[in-house]
C-alpha cells in the first residue's frame, strides 16, 4: 500500500536570505552563483558583514524545498533529515509540519548541537550566492532512514548535496538499496556545479547502474560531461536515468528519454530571486508524474512552478500561489 509520493533524505537547513550588490559579494568572497560549505567562523564573518541588513528566514534545505514543494501541490511527502536541539531546529521541525511533510524527527528527538544553516545572498540579477554550513545534518546517518516508509513510497529521492558527507552518502546508498529492493522508483540531482568538482565519486555512487529520474540544470550537465555542446550532453546525461529533466532557465527544460529529447518552453517572467528554483522544479514534476500525468505534462507544471517562484524573493511559495498554479494545471489537462 502507497503511504507517500516522495520520500527524500537530505539536508535540513534553514536559509536566511539577503538582498546584497556585486560589490558586496566580492567583498565578502563568496562566489557567485554556487553553493560554498562554510565552517561555523567563516558563517559568523558573514553574518559580521551583513548586520543590519535586513533578512528573510525560511526552512530550506535543497530536498527540503522539494519535499515542501510536492507536499503544497497536494503529494503526501516524508523528509528523512538531522536538526539539533535549538531555536532553529524547532522552527525547521515547525515548518515541516505546517507544510504537511512526515519527517523522522518526531521518532527521533533532536540532540544537542547546531542546526545546518544556509547564508543566500541574492543580487540584482537574480542569481543567488550560498554559504552552507552544515551544523548537525553534517552527522545525517542512516538511523535517520524509515526503512517500512522508503518501502510505501512511490518515489525515493537522494539530494545529490549528500555526496559531501561520508555519513549522509552512507545513509542516502542504504535507502536507496531499501528502495530498489521495493521497487520504489528512484531520483536524485546533481545539485550544483561544486559537487560535481568536488565529490563526484559520491554523486556516481547515487547515480548507480541507472536511476529513473535526474535534474540537472544547462551548467551542471555541462561541468559533468565537460562539453558545451548540446547533443553531446543530451546523449551523456540521457544514460544516466531513464528520464532526465535538464532545467534552462528562461528557456525552459528539455527531457531526456532513451535517444529523444524534448523541449518544453516555459512562459516569460521577470526573474528577481533564483534560489530553490531547481528544487520547486523538481518538486513540482514529482508531483506531476506520481499523480498519473505525463513527464511532459509535469514538465509544464514544473516550468510554470519555478518561473513564478524566481519572479518572488524567496525559497519557497505562498500556498495560494501554489493552489492558483495546480488549478490552472488540472485545468488545461483536463483539455
Amino acid at each position: 500500500m502507497t503511504r507517500y509520493d516522495l520520500y527524500a533524505i537530505g539536508n535540513a537547513l534553514v536559509d536566511s536570505e539577503y538582498k546584497v550588490t556585486d560589490a558586496q559579494l566580492q567583498a565578502m568572497g563568496v562566489d557567485k552563483s554556487h553553493m560554498t560549505l562554510i565552517d561555523a567562523d567563516r558563517a559568523a564573518e558573514l553574518q559580521r558583514h551583513l548586520h543590519g541588513i535586513e533578512t528573510h528566514r525560511s526552512g530550506g534545505g535543497s530536498a527540503g524545498n522539494t519535499v515542501v514543494a510536492l507536499a503544497q501541490l497536494g503529494g503526501k511527502a516524508f523528509y528523512s533529515c538531522r536538526v539539533a536541539d535549538d531555536e532553529l531546529g524547532a522552527f525547521y521541525i515547525q515548518d515541516l509540519a505546517a507544510n504537511g511533510v512526515a519527517t523522522n524527527l518526531t521518532q527521533n528527538p533532536p540532540q544537542a548541537g547546531v542546526t545546518g544553516s544556509c547564508t543566500v545572498l541574492i543580487t540584482p540579477d537574480a542569481e543567488r550566492s550560498m554559504s552552507t554550513f552544515l551544523g548537525a545534518t553534517a552527522a545525517l546517518d542512516a538511523t535517520a532512514l524509515q526503512p517500512q516508509d522508503i518501502e510505501s513510497a512511490r518515489v525515493y529521492y537522494m539530494e545529490g548535496y549528500l555526496a559531501s558527507s561520508p555519513t549522509g552518502l552512507q545513509a542516502a546508498l542504504k535507502g536507496r538499496q531499501i528502495a530498489l529492493d521495493a521497487g520504489v522508483k528512484l531520483a536524485t540531482t546533481l545539485s550544483d556545479v561544486s559537487m560535481i568538482r568536488f565529490c563526484r565519486d559520491g554523486l556516481t555512487a547515487i547515480i548507480g547502474d541507472r536511476l529513473d529520474y535526474l535534474f540537472c540544470n544547462e551548467e551542471e550537465a555541462q561541468v559533468w560531461c565537460g562539453t558545451q555542446d548540446l547533443a553531446a550532453i543530451y546523449e551523456q546525461v540521457g544514460k544516466l536515468a531513464g528520464t532526465v529533466c535538464l532545467t534552462r532557465g528562461p528557456q525552459g527544460c528539455v527531457v531526456i528519454e532513451d535517444s529523444s529529447h524534448t523541449v518544453v518552453p516555459t512562459d516569460k517572467v521577470t526573474a528577481v530571486d533564483t534560489n530553490g528554483a531547481g528544487d520547486m522544479f523538481a518538486g513540482a514534476f514529482l508531483y506531476g508524474i506520481t499523480q498519473g500525468h505525463s513527464h511532459l505534462e509535469a514538465a509544464r507544471l514544473a516550468n510554470r512552478a519555478a518561473g513564478e517562484l524566481v519572479s518572488r524573493y524567496g525559497n519557497r511559495m505562498p500556498q495560494d500561489a501554489m493552489d492558483a498554479i495546480k488549478a490552472t494545471f488540472l485545468k488545461q489537462s483536463a483539455g
